[in-house]
């Protein structure tokens, strides 16, 4: 178990440093595109595609690192007045069984669509430039098939009570605080 856990953490480690990185490459690619367009009065014809793409793949990449962290957002005004052991239960049913799920099907149609632009050299038919998408579609499904591994990894921390919600893994400081 304990193998499994620190392969999850690798793997949600590497993919938000993934995404750190891709942000530092959103971050040239625009103030590239204003000065072109405002300096030089040459826009691309890549910077809508550019930014749209990496910006979905920070998010999606940036997920399973946020739920090992607990870096995402948690509405728990409810159930953080419950006992931590009842939390902890919640916690893991709500990832198990109903997040889990969601993100597995997702993952599933994200894949299945990724391997089809693959196939048949879908191109982005919106912009001028015309990229192929597969290489965005098969990033958002690692990045869906990651956050799915992680959620299923949470209920399990819960589960096994190492793990507290609200407080990140870091330093044991509560979110709350």
């Amino acid at each position: 178990m304990n193998n499994i856990l620190k392969f999850s953490n690798l793997v949600s480690v590497w993919l938000g440093r993934t995404a750190m990185v891709l942000t530092c490459l959103l971050v040239c690619s625009m103030l590239y595109e204003v000065v072109a367009r405002y300096a030089f009065e040459a826009p691309t014809l890549w910077a809508f595609d550019i930014s749209y793409m990496l910006n979905g793949s920070i998010f999606l990449l940036a997920g399973a690192y946020s739920l090992n962290h607990e870096a995402h957002v948690r509405i728990d005004f409810l159930s953080s007045q419950l006992p931590i052991r009842f939390q902890q239960k919640l916690n893991a049913i709500v990832y198990a069984f109903i997040a889990g799920p969601f993100f597995a099907a997702f993952s599933w149609v994200a894949t299945k669509k990724a391997y089809i632009a693959f196939v048949t050299g879908e191109l982005e038919s919106v912009s001028p430039w015309a990229p192929l998408v597969w290489p965005f579609y098969a990033v958002l499904a690692i990045g869906l098939i990651a956050c799915t591994f992680q959620l299923y990894i949470e209920a399990i921390k819960f589960l096994l009570g190492t793990k507290v919600p609200g407080h990140t893994t870091d330093t044991g400081v509560s979110s709350h605080d």
